[in-house]
């Protein structure tokens, strides 16, 4: 199936998505993450596999991006979602797509996302006890020196 199918079928039970002209991703609110993601899984498109979850920092606004993915009809989507500066927070996807679990916790450790209801979410990457999130545009990186081995 189509990009451009596939949206139609997600518009005609959810009329709140739009899609982005320039890469065909379904952009949702993230107020019906959950609704339309349960939906897709378990609806005829048959998305079994959550493949991807990534953020991009942008200006005033966190963009989330999820990738899914139908082993059985051999089609994908891309999900947007657009989180406003300061609610930086989102429904967690860990009861749906085991996947979830760990690229929730990337994005958390990398972005600051609060994934709600994640099961476990903690750092994945970076030590536990690390500062900040070091893919944020207002990340500090701090102070490294190297000194050589003799």
């Amino acid at each position: 199936m189509r990009t451009n199918e596939i949206f139609m079928a997600i518009k005609t039970d959810f009329p709140e998505v739009r899609q982005e002209e320039e890469t065909g991703a379904v952009i949702i609110p993230k107020e019906s993450l959950l609704k339309i993601t349960r939906y897709l899984k378990n609806h005829r498109l048959a998305f079994d596999n959550l493949h991807c979850i990534t953020a991009i920092d942008r200006t005033g606004r966190v963009e989330l991006a999820y990738t899914l993915y139908s082993i059985s009809e051999h089609h994908g989507i891309t999900l947007k979602i657009y989180l406003t500066a300061g609610e930086e927070n989102v429904a967690s996807l860990a009861e749906l797509w085991k996947s979830a679990n760990w690229l929730e916790r990337e994005v958390y450790d990398l972005f600051g996302v609060i994934f709600l209801n994640h099961p476990d979410l903690r750092r994945i990457l970076n030590p536990y006890d690390w500062k900040g999130h070091p893919l944020r545009k207002s990340y500090s990186h701090p102070e490294v020196s190297i000194k050589p081995r003799l």
